[in-house]
């Protein structure tokens, strides 16, 4: 795949109309078929055209190469996750930081493991695209969502909200991401995740004694 340093990765148009969105849908979802059982080295345009049931032109509309169509599939998925864990944020406003924990816990495990084999194909496919816009996007919306939810906690008030919202955040994402690496039994997984969470809560209780 071309270094994204040389290409530009923005499409070339958005769908604007309800027509033009299914076509989208059935564009990215052949790109993750593809991905999924040949890896991105073998996918093109003519073959997510071909699975998707569009024309070439139709397709070079949107995308003038794979790096741009692999950009546009990492945002959606990246847009739709956060999209998820705002909604999780805002229904635990309120709550204990336990149960915001918990939460935040299994939102995110679920949303990463519902096709554990496209979340696996989708971290491939970026390795060689400057896809840092998308990260930061994407964290500054989870560290919103997030630490507001932090901040309404009903058994809790933090000092330093940011910085413990930040270890969380990189405490659960980084465990979950590492147990479906290693493709572990759901009975594993769901050990590891039940210890997450009791490790989350100490580290928690711990502030609350110091402050």
């Amino acid at each position: 795949m071309a270094t994204s340093s040389h290409i530009s990765l923005k499409p070339r148009r958005t769908p604007r109309q309800a027509r033009a969105t299914v076509t989208m849908d059935a564009i990215f979802e052949a790109t993750i078929q593809l991905l999924v059982a040949d890896g991105i080295h073998r996918l093109t345009t003519t073959r997510v055209a071909e699975r998707a049931g569009v024309s070439v032109g139709t397709m070079y509309q949107y995308f003038p190469h794979k790096e741009s169509l692999v950009y546009a599939l990492n945002e959606r998925y990246l847009a739709a996750l956060a999209d998820r864990i705002e909604v999780t944020c805002r229904n635990q406003n309120g709550a204990t930081v336990s149960a915001m924990t918990e939460s935040l816990i299994r939102t995110y495990w679920e949303a990463k493991t519902e096709r554990i084999e496209v979340t696996k194909a989708l971290y491939r496919s970026v390795a060689e695209l400057d896809n840092q816009p998308l990260i930061d996007t994407f964290a500054n919306r989870v560290n919103s969502a997030t630490k507001a939810m932090l901040e309404s906690a009903s058994d809790m008030k933090f000092h330093d909200v940011s910085s413990v919202n930040q270890t969380l955040i990189t405490v659960i994402f980084g465990t979950v991401r590492n147990l479906f690496e290693q493709d572990l039994t759901p009975a594993r997984s769901g050990n590891v995740l039940r210890q997450l969470l009791i490790m989350c809560n100490a580290y928690l209780e711990t502030i609350r004694t110091a402050e």
